[in-house]
């Protein structure tokens, strides 16, 4: 049986799903992110096979989005996609924090991780904090900068007269190079980090994110990263990708 609560922690909203019985005591924790235009309950069965796992499993509401949205419907094509993305990543170490503190995870076991925008939220994540033990990308890029360049010409923005300024354009992109896992794969660190994605997917492509595995999986660095394909599936994470998922957390976290 799965517990599933509804709670604030710092004026951020999220589900948190355990085991029933084990609410209260000490978990291995995983942070799920979900995906751009929708809402932290579309990532439940994520958060349900995790806690069948005995994980907590917390699913934050991103910036802008489901109760964070003031009434207003975030558009495919907003501008904010970035912005949404940091603030998940400033988020993330209040939420460990707040746990940690509150004696309900294991601060030696805590991962992370998410899908489309979710999943590029956890690849930044990886540049960033060193304390997350294992992480797990489902159909998200590595490479913000490339993929930001790669939108421009995307189905995100079909139909759209995108206002373009070079040298502000420069500047966004500039800024996200500290987030850039694909200019600093080092960050790994050994680290065990699993992808997922299909060939088919038209919203994040496919092969810069299986090039960049293929680039590093002999390094080192990255001698626990591992890739999983699924021919034909397109921008959708189906069932079993999220049972492979809890079951990659079950054995390295």
């Amino acid at each position: 049986m799965i517990s599933i609560k509804s709670v604030t922690v710092a004026g951020l909203p999220l589900l948190e799903v355990a085991p029933l019985g084990k609410e209260t005591d000490e978990l291995p924790t995983v942070v799920f992110y979900h995906g751009w235009t929708n809402h932290k309950e579309s990532s439940l069965v994520n958060g349900y096979e995790l806690a069948k796992r005995g994980f907590r499993a917390l699913l934050p509401e991103a910036h802008l989005h489901g109760e964070r949205s003031a009434g207003e419907l975030l558009e495919k094509d907003s501008p904010e996609f970035w912005d949404v993305i940091a603030h998940s990543l400033a988020e993330l170490p209040v939420l460990k924090d707040h746990y940690i503190q509150m004696g309900l995870s294991d601060p030696n076991r805590f991962g992370v991780s998410g899908l489309s925008m979710g999943g590029i939220t956890t690849c930044a994540a990886l540049t960033q904090f060193p304390w997350i033990k294992a992480a797990v990308v489902l159909m998200g890029s590595p490479s913000p900068v490339s993929f930001s360049k790669w939108l421009l010409s995307s189905k995100w923005v079909e139909g759209m007269n995108v206002p373009f300024n070079e040298a502000d354009y420069a500047k966004e992109l500039a800024a996200l190079q500290p987030i850039s896992l694909d200019a600093q794969p080092e960050a790994i660190a050994g680290r065990p980090v699993h992808f997922w994605h299909g060939t088919k997917d038209d919203l994040v492509p496919y092969q810069p994110t299986f090039d960049f595995y293929q680039s590093i999986k002999d390094q080192p660095h990255a001698e626990n990263v591992s890739f999983t394909t699924t021919v034909g599936a397109g921008h959708k994470v189906p069932y079993l990708t999220s049972v492979e998922m809890a079951e990659f957390f079950l054995k390295h976290l």
